[in-house]
């Protein structure tokens, strides 16, 4: 098996190598990109729910830039929400800010008991730009 073709986003390395994963790989023309959370730079949550999903947004959005992405790409969306039935609708009404213009990408919402410390975590597929699929061989 060749060694997976992995996507880094500036200054977050150290957190992904701390915790064991990464934070996204690109394989056959797509960027599957692990879950990302509203935590800070030093890997600590964001306390505040709204300010949470904005900066997991931001985090993700920073992993599909480092692989030539952008939000427009993706093609399948995965969220997971702690206690949905009082936060669901604090969170979709953020999701505008970030999501783009239809047509929109797929989406499965989980509700969780439990996200080591977060409230919200997404996680998505997306479809690699021509050329940077064919720089990972995809």
């Amino acid at each position: 098996m060749s060694a997976r073709d992995v996507v880094f986003p500036a200054e977050r390395q150290a957190l992904y190598e701390r915790n064991r994963y990464s934070p996204a790989v690109r394989s056959n023309g797509f960027l599957f990109i692990s879950g990302q959370v509203g935590s800070r730079p030093d890997g600590s949550p964001e306390p505040e729910l709204e300010a949470q999903v904005r900066l997991a947004f931001d985090n993700l959005n920073a992993v599909l830039a480092a692989a030539g992405c952008t939000f427009s790409d993706v093609v399948d969306v995965t969220v997971f929400i702690v206690d949905p039935a009082q936060n669901f609708e604090r969170i979709w009404k953020i999701f505008p800010d970030h999501w783009g213009e239809a047509p929109y990408p797929t989406l499965t919402g989980v509700g969780v008991t439990w996200l080591y410390g977060y409230q919200f975590e997404i996680k998505a597929i997306a479809r690699l730009p021509e050329s940077a699929a064919a720089v990972s061989g995809g």
